[in-house]
């Protein structure tokens, strides 16, 4: 199985199918947020859109290899972890509001699988806060370089935040159980 998530577009098509009512990147951010919450399983899908009647994601499929790259990604010493995002040749606008349906999904499916009160360091509070600001946040309608730096400075932040709020909540209990 390859390292890389599949693409937008097949996502996108696969959802269709399925009549999901999520963009790619909102399940892709729930799917995160799910995982770096402590959520397992291969109901996932169901869990994520707290739907008991979603289907299960067919072995193979687009969304299976969303779901078996990402948690590869999670684990990933070399922090490979990646947004699944339009591409880079997509308007400005379109990245920006599937950067903020991302966050919205990571939001809904972190607290789904976290609980009310996770083990979050300060920083990884800090990091949600700011993940919830992006979550409502709207994208302008045009942009320049200016904007297009911003925008690569806050993915980054977004990808690195769901990676320590993963450290949080999966690595470190992981961790602090083997040492006990």
């Amino acid at each position: 199985m390859s390292d890389e998530l599949p693409s937008w577009s097949s996502v996108d098509a696969q959802a269709q199918a399925l009549k999901l009512s999520a963009t790619p990147s909102e399940l892709h951010g729930a799917l995160c947020g799910w995982l770096a919450g402590g959520g397992d399983g291969p109901d996932w899908l169901a869990k994520v859109l707290a739907d008991d009647q979603a289907p299960k994601p067919e072995a193979g499929s687009a969304l299976d290899a969303m779901n078996t790259v990402t948690r590869t990604q999670f684990e990933d010493r070399d922090f490979g972890f990646a947004l699944l995002l339009p591409d880079e040749d997509a308007p400005l606008a379109e990245r920006s509001e599937a950067l903020f349906e991302w966050c919205r999904g990571f939001l809904g499916g972190f607290g789904l699988a976290a609980g009310k009160d996770p083990p979050l360091t300060d920083e990884s509070r800090e990091a949600l806060d700011d993940l919830a600001r992006l979550a409502a946040a709207t994208p302008e309608p045009d942009g320049d370089e200016e904007d297009e730096a911003a925008y690569a400075e806050i993915e980054e932040f977004v990808r690195v935040a769901a990676l320590l709020l993963h450290g949080d909540c999966v690595m470190g209990p992981r961790h602090r159980h083997r040492l006990n």
